[in-house]
């Protein structure tokens, strides 16, 4: 079986999350969400509008998602990918080269984001959209 991971905050579930979602099922077998935590969010600096919890309930509830499982540092991703078994991680192409040090672990792969949908395009729309 071939396991592939991913990371991310997934608030705001929009069609390029799904499609993100998609593609990197589409290479391999089994998909890993690594979702990032209340508490790591914090330490970003980044405020989702759902609790991990909710935000866990809507992922497992996507037909490409295998598993979730909670993001608590930057730093644990090397731990991720071996103690998974994983041989594909996948991001964003806004983070090309970030993540390159895991190729000594298993392939890296970067891919193209969907134009024109973001969550932080959602919530700046959303935000002018106040009166």
């Amino acid at each position: 079986m071939k396991k592939v991971i991913t990371y991310g905050t997934y608030d705001l579930i929009h069609v390029g999350h799904i499609n993100l979602l998609r593609r990197a099922k589409e290479l391999g077998d089994y998909l890993i969400v690594v979702l990032s935590s209340d508490e790591f969010n914090a330490i970003k600096h980044k405020t989702a509008y759902h609790s991990y919890e909710d935000r866990k309930i809507i992922l497992e509830a996507i037909k490409y998602v295998d598993e979730v499982i909670p993001e608590y540092t930057w730093e644990q991703k090397v731990k991720d990918v071996v103690d998974n078994k994983v041989d594909v991680f996948v991001m964003g192409d806004d983070w090309k080269g970030e993540f390159d040090f895991l190729k000594d672990y298993c392939e890296v792969v970067y891919l193209p984001r969907t134009e024109g949908i973001s969550t932080s395009k959602i919530k700046n729309d959303l935000h002018l959209g106040k009166k």
